[in-house]
């Protein structure tokens, strides 16, 4: 993309020279497909800069001879370095190589979809049924909805940039683009905001007494959805003001990608303060004498849930955040492959965790799979009724309780 910006501004130029200017030169300007070379005289010598793609210093210079153009003086892998060589080899790898880039977005729109599914069926599973509604049940759909919205933003964004089969960047749509990453990179930041509050939720849930979850659910909405909006405007602007080119993905100035990465890091970092806090609670009551009872193996089964997706989302953010952004081909292709991969499916690891594998979630599915079968053998009503089926429908009986849609425990389908 780079390229053909400097291309087309280098045929502006030089379409601009040729009607302005009405000197005679031995050699005309042209584009070389990596510099751009103003006209100049004879025995004249020009030099140009490394393509600002190859992030690299160093000159390139030319000759103007009677003959015209000689070759460069010193070839680009020696002017330019290493980097150049790296991003040459890149850029001439075989058509395989891109169709390999082909089944990468294939793999993480695959996983995408996976978790977009898999995380609205678990909201409305959380919703529908009324048992189920709770402090910790809520902050569970509110990280839910994080990962909802960055899935669709990711579509979203993909659906600019790959609108136009021909067309691999945002130069047609720039506007829609970068706002499209603005709130992809403010739902990822969503995402760790919200594990942080499950993290405190259950520190405050198994240390303190006085603990008021509605209270505190107001505030965690508030902070962990507004917090985000102050770090991607920062964000934006820096891009804005230092690095306002394509769809905002370019990482020249390092420093500006440090402004989503620290609150990242952060929110890690506290997150296992929280979790080694509450393992030193949890072993201070195992000593006790009811240390087996329900409350205590409720919690130790919140803290691994919690606990587990906190590593596996902090390892894979803390693995990727610190690699250099001049690597060779292959490294970018294993890391693409590996974080793109990851990333994808983490709604889906959410939802499994927090909904399909929750224990009250399963108990109540099946208690409401038991009345509906339950319902379904009852006798059809009719207007004449014996006197044992009217009291057995008396309010009060089992078969009221079921005909009527009241929770009813296991005990009591077993009695029936």
């Amino acid at each position: 993309v780079q390229f053909m910006k400097e291309e087309e501004r280098c045929m502006e130029d030089l379409q601009r020279f040729r009607s302005e200017s009405n000197m005679s030169v031995n050699c005309h300007g042209m584009w070389d497909d990596l510099n751009c070379w103003p006209p100049a005289s004879l025995g004249e010598t020009v030099s140009q800069p490394c393509p600002q793609v190859f992030n690299a210093e160093g000159k390139v210079y030319r000759n103007c001879t009677s003959s015209g153009w000689t070759d460069l003086l010193i070839p680009h892998e020696d002017a330019c370095g290493y980097i150049f060589n790296e991003t040459l080899l890149f850029l001439s790898e075989s058509p395989d190589s891109h169709l390999y880039f082909s089944y990468v977005k294939m793999m993480y729109t695959t996983g995408y979809a996976l978790s977009l599914i898999s995380l609205i069926l678990a909201i409305t599973i959380l919703c529908l049924f009324r048992k189920l509604h709770c402090t910790r049940n809520h902050i569970h759909i509110q990280l839910f909805i994080s990962f909802i919205l960055k899935a669709v933003f990711i579509f979203l964004r993909d659906s600019l940039l790959f609108k136009n089969e021909e067309l691999y960047h945002c130069d047609y749509y720039p506007m829609a683009c970068k706002v499209a990453l603005m709130l992809s990179n403010y739902s990822i930041l969503a995402n760790y905001n919200w594990l942080l509050v499950e993290g405190h939720f259950l520190f405050t849930l198994v240390s303190c007494f006085l603990f008021s979850p509605k209270k505190h659910l107001a505030w965690y909405i508030l902070l962990s959805w507004g917090l985000p909006v102050i770090v991607i405007f920062s964000w934006g602007c820096a891009k804005y003001s230092y690095e306002n080119e394509g769809c905002w993905e370019t990482r020249r100035h390092e420093w500006i990608w440090w402004i989503l990465r620290v609150p990242v890091l952060l929110t890690i970092f506290m997150n296992l303060l929280f979790f080694l806090g509450i393992l030193r609670i949890l072993l201070s009551k195992l000593r006790m004498p009811d240390a087996q009872g329900n409350e205590f193996r409720r919690y130790k089964k919140f803290m691994k849930s919690t606990f587990f997706l906190v590593v596996l989302f902090g390892l894979q953010y803390v693995l990727f955040v610190f690699l250099p952004v001049e690597v060779s081909s292959l490294m970018f292709k294993i890391w693409t492959f590996v974080e793109l991969a990851l990333s994808s499916v983490q709604g889906f690891v959410v939802a499994l965790l927090y909904a399909f594998m929750n224990g009250e979630v399963q108990h109540e599915i099946w208690r409401r799979w038991k009345r509906w079968r339950l319902i379904q053998h009852l006798p059809e009503p009719s207007q004449s009724r014996s006197p044992q089926t009217q009291l057995s429908l008396l309010p009060g009986s089992p078969v009221h309780l079921a005909a009527s849609g009241r929770c009813m425990d296991a005990a009591h389908f077993d009695a029936l």
